[in-house]
């Protein structure tokens, strides 16, 4: 399968609006509070399934959804929501329809989730982010398994990289099974930090969670093996489900010159057929839904 990340811009640019990202800034939730988080949290789970619906429409079964389905969900629990019930019965519209046609979604918590950080202050927010993703593939009915999985990046080695791996692998150990049971770990783009064999070495045999093997990544974490070796490697800590992968092409590559070499393309010219036919792809561009379509109709 192939999918996109987050927005759906065709739907976005509907009137009105359809999006699964509505959030507040600090201000605001000091003014308006949980009241707001709920019409804000409702909102969003409807437009998800107005999402999954159009996805289903184009035969698109893979999905990753924004990471502010649910607003400042930090400060309240699920339950407080005035609206909980309404918020659970469309949720649990959402699963159905990932279940019932096959369908995979995801979700890839922020840069700043970092469970393997030196501040206990970091690790406790990374561990809530977390959890709460948990919390909200328990809401939508979903299978505690990396099939629909919560994505991260250990992001940094802090000067000691077998310690900081020691580090996440305690953290990882300790997270709630809504978490710890849907966790997947993916390679850094840049040269000093994690690639596929150390995620793999340090990570993956240690605490059995699956290493996500993203291609463009791979180019500044190689450290010598080749595209097909990276992801055979990853390929092999998914123990029964289909692996993820990550596609995307440098912008560089796409007529803009300036843009740092992590930087993703508006499009890809095509993803290599032995990594579509072993792994479910996410690609990720800023045309999301445009590239899919464009480079299935191609």
């Amino acid at each position: 399968m192939l999918g996109y990340a987050a927005m759906n811009h065709t739907l976005r640019d509907r009137d009105p609006p359809r999006r699964c990202n509505r959030d507040m800034h600090k201000s605001t939730w000091e003014s308006a509070g949980i009241e707001y988080a709920a019409t804000l949290a409702e909102r969003n789970v409807a437009d998800l399934e107005r999402i999954l619906e159009w996805n289903l429409d184009h035969d698109i079964r893979f999905y990753r959804c924004s990471s502010k389905l649910i607003p400042w969900n930090s400060q309240f629990q699920l339950t407080d929501l005035p609206n909980y019930e309404r918020v659970r019965s469309i949720a649990q519209r959402c699963g159905n329809l990932v279940r019932n046609n096959d369908m995979r979604l995801t979700f890839h918590p922020s840069h700043w989730c970092k469970l393997a950080s030196e501040s206990e202050e970091t690790v406790e927010r990374s561990v809530e982010s977390v959890a709460h993703h948990g919390r909200w593939l328990d809401l939508l009915g979903l299978p505690r398994s990396p099939r629909h999985a919560i994505n991260v990046h250990i992001g940094a080695h802090y000067g000691d990289k077998a310690a900081t791996g020691e580090r996440f692998c305690r953290v990882v150990d300790d997270l709630p099974p809504r978490a710890r049971e849907r966790l997947v770990v993916e390679n850094d783009d840049t040269q000093s930090l994690w690639s596929v064999e150390e995620l793999v070495d340090q990570v993956a045999d240690r605490v059995g969670i699956p290493v996500t093997f993203d291609y463009h990544h791979h180019s500044f974490t190689d450290r010598g093996t080749t595209y097909r070796e990276g992801f055979a490697l990853a390929r092999d800590t998914w123990d029964g489900v289909r692996p993820i992968a990550h596609y995307s092409e440098p912008a560089r590559l796409h007529g803009e010159p300036e843009a740092r070499p992590q930087d993703h393309a508006e499009h890809v010219a095509g993803v290599p057929d032995w990594l579509r036919a072993q792994a479910d792809v996410m690609l990720e561009s800023h045309g999301k839904e445009r590239t899919l379509l464009q480079l299935r109709d191609a």
